[in-house]
């Protein structure tokens, strides 16, 4: 693992400075104290990621989560009853990784996920621009459309062009230039520029553009546009921050509901993240899903017992992760002890931190993530694979991760129904001869309920005085309601002069009296 200790220090750095403002910044879109989000990060660093099978995911509190644990803490009389249904939900998260419910992770389809990626790229890039000019009113992490400051994504970029920091917005633009010079052309200079990233370099100056200009009325950069971590005075002050489950309230219904929904949402993030992060990862490499879930409820045990937020495998942190070159888990591990060892010693140098530096850093993963290029990709690749995509990133960006995914994954289930719709059978008219129509019907190797519309379609259509011949050798299954339809067809099928044929494995039958007793010896096969 320590083989790629250079890829992944640097790597760990970038993730740290990602991870810092959107730890804090979920705390405060979900009503919870700003250090519950700083141990959902070290937790999901340090622990989920030793324990986890995926080599670049990073885990940590989640923006799905946002409005579910603002609404609960509410719902469930104090914060320490919540961590009580984050305990819980962890345990059930457990069960659906005993259970083996990992395997839901695969059945997403591809360009769902591609839009999934693309949406989140667009929404990093449109919450970040009110950070990039000192416009803060809306927490960082808070990706949803309906914001909790009571604007929208769009309402609060027209406010921030209203109420432009000068101080905030200089340094945002010496950051991002920073940034581009470095990955563009340093890093291609020398060994030096790729160990030491980008972003990091970003920060520093950030912090130094503070210092200088703090006495300044126009440049000065003023507290609510900076990073704002807990100050303690002394260690037992440190060890106030933490709170602790009541299980006294383990009774209580509405405790199990939330963790349930907890164990549920933060499950379907994590095993959507992990199909788009090991889409995303250049070695190819495939996430044991049930371990995903195991590693993922012992963490969210674990930081609801010390006063953490739920966690869930993130996909703006494994972006970062990757594209800063993050080739193990030893990556998000160190991100996770630099939560821990910054929080810890240096609180009051982390505060001077101008969030629109930070958001510049993110401009540029939203930026790798959404492409313009991708969008021609997929077109190209026809409306069955666009369709879902541009759904999905639509979806995204209008509502919040969760119902996009659930819209693109809806339109992806519509677009299989029509592909199941046409490919139920093959019809090949061949000649006309004596007077009669000669049609061969060939049944795919699985026919279902969703080709009942497809088949009866054609034989509907079927003219008078017709050979017709049904071909199912190849079929392995068929639906007991497509043989049903056979069987109306074929009392129909005299009326209109319709001489039937049957080809199967078993030979060929004429004028079968009964499709259904005639499948009925084969259930599971024509």
């Amino acid at each position: 693992m320590f083989k790629y200790l250079k890829n992944d220090l640097p790597a760990s750095i970038v993730v740290f400075f990602v991870a810092l403002p959107l730890c804090l910044g979920i705390a405060l879109a979900s009503g919870a104290p700003l250090f519950s989000g700083l141990i959902a990060g070290i937790i999901g660093g340090i622990f989920v990621g030793a324990a986890s099978g995926s080599q670049i995911g990073v885990s940590g509190p989640a923006a799905g989560l946002a409005a579910i644990v603002l609404t609960a803490i509410g719902a469930l009389g104090g914060f320490e009853n919540f961590l009580l249904a984050v305990v819980l939900g962890g345990l059930i998260q457990l069960g659906f990784g005993i259970l083996k419910a990992g395997i839901i992770g695969y059945y997403f389809p591809s360009s769902v996920i591609k839009g999934m990626l693309t949406g989140i790229g667009i929404i990093i890039i449109l919450k970040q621009i009110p950070h990039f000019f000192g416009y803060d009113s809306d927490p960082e992490g808070d990706f949803a459309f309906f914001q909790v400051d009571g604007e929208n994504t769009f309402s609060e970029i027209f406010e921030t062009f209203e109420n432009i920091s000068p101080g905030a917005t200089m340094v945002a633009v010496i950051g991002l230039a920073i940034l581009l010079l470095w990955s563009n052309v340093l890093s291609k200079k020398g060994k030096i520029f790729q160990l030491i990233q980008g972003p990091l370099v970003a920060v520093v100056v950030g912090i130094i553009f503070f210092n200088l200009t703090k006495e300044s009325d126009l440049w000065g950069i003023s507290s609510e546009h900076l990073v704002s971590v807990p100050v303690p005075e002394d260690a037992s002050s440190f060890l106030a921050q933490f709170s602790f489950p009541n299980f006294g309230a383990i009774t209580n219904p509405q405790i199990w509901i939330t963790a349930f929904t907890i164990a549920l949402v933060a499950s379907l993030e994590t095993l959507l993240c992990v199909e788009a992060t090991d889409k995303l990862d250049p070695e190819k490499r495939v996430t044991p899903t049930n371990r995903e879930l195991l590693a993922q409820g012992a963490g969210n045990i674990i930081s609801g017992m010390i006063g953490g937020l739920p966690i869930t495998q993130v996909i703006v942190r494994s972006s970062a992760n990757i594209q800063s070159g993050g080739k193990t888990k030893l990556a998000a591990i160190i991100h996770g002890f630099f939560l821990l060892i910054s929080v810890m010693l240096i609180p009051t140098l982390l505060n001077m931190i101008p969030l629109s530096v930070l958001a510049a850093i993110l401009f540029i993963v939203g930026f790798k993530l959404a492409k313009p290029t991708l969008f021609k990709t997929m077109y190209n690749s026809g409306w069955k694979q666009f369709v879902p995509f541009i759904v999905t990133v639509i979806g995204i960006v209008f509502t919040d991760l969760l119902v996009g995914i659930g819209l693109g994954l809806a339109v992806g289930i519509v677009v299989i129904l029509i592909k199941s719709y046409q490919n139920s059978h093959f019809l090949h008219i061949e000649d006309q001869s004596n007077g009669k129509h000669r049609i061969k019907m060939t049944l795919a190797e699985e026919v279902t309920f969703f080709n009942k519309g497809a088949i009866l379609k054609e034989l509907d259509s079927l003219p008078r005085d017709t050979d017709l011949e049904i071909d199912v050798r190849k079929t392995r299954y068929l639906d007991n309601d497509i043989i049903e339809i056979l069987d109306d067809f074929a009392f129909k099928a005299k009326e209109r002069n319709i001489d039937i044929k049957l080809i199967s494995e078993r030979g060929i039958v004429e004028n079968p009296e009964s499709f259904i007793e005639f499948f009925k010896l084969r259930p599971k096969s024509a």
